[in-house]
């Protein structure tokens, strides 16, 4: 009787084990094509399978934060390589209550100070239990095939390449302009 008990717990824990490497395996097998967002502009959506070919620099956001001025830096990288580069900004609530406005005002300051032209998602969280998908692929290795990320603060970078993979994620402190993000982009 004991052994068909161990037999039995054996089997259902080897499936189970099984079942968790085939998700694994199905979640790395992801993109970031495979992720569409709301847009800032109510009623449009940011398809990131739009952006095949080209490197992706995705950020999260706040307007009132003192990294705040990198949008401008964020602008100029999208301007100097369009050809090879989308910038995707993500506003997002999440340190200090940094970005406390809706999505409408959110898009005037932005045009309005620093004449961002580069797509804006509609606010998201972007870490705990709330964060959005797209998010958890960025900062988990076990969905992106990296590396795991810890977004610290705002205007944490993360920068994908021309397959949609994961290159590197850059910490706050890190300019959109300085060379450990634009050396991959020459």
């Amino acid at each position: 009787m004991l052994l068909s008990f161990v037999a039995f717990f054996n089997s259902c824990a080897q499936k189970k084990s099984e079942a968790s490497k085939a998700k694994t395996k199905e979640l790395m097998g992801k993109s970031i094509y495979d992720y569409k967002v709301p847009a800032l502009e109510e009623g449009k959506e940011i398809n990131f399978a739009d952006f095949k070919g080209k490197k992706i620099l995705i950020v999260n956001t706040a307007s009132e934060c003192g990294f705040t001025p990198q949008y401008a830096d964020l602008e100029k990288v999208a301007q100097e390589y369009k050809d090879k580069l989308v910038v995707v900004g993500f506003p997002a609530n999440n340190f200090g209550g940094q970005e406390p406005g809706s999505n409408k005002e959110i898009g005037a300051f932005c045009q309005k100070n620093f004449g961002v032209t580069f797509p804006l998602a509609a606010k998201v969280s972007v870490k705990g239990s709330d964060a959005a998908p797209i998010f958890k692929y960025l900062t988990e290795k076990e969905l992106n095939g990296v590396k795991n990320s810890t977004i610290m603060w705002n205007f944490t970078k993360f920068l994908v390449d021309e397959n949609g993979k994961l290159i590197d994620s850059f910490v706050s402190t890190t300019k959109p302009t300085d060379e450990a993000i634009t050396k991959y982009l020459k």
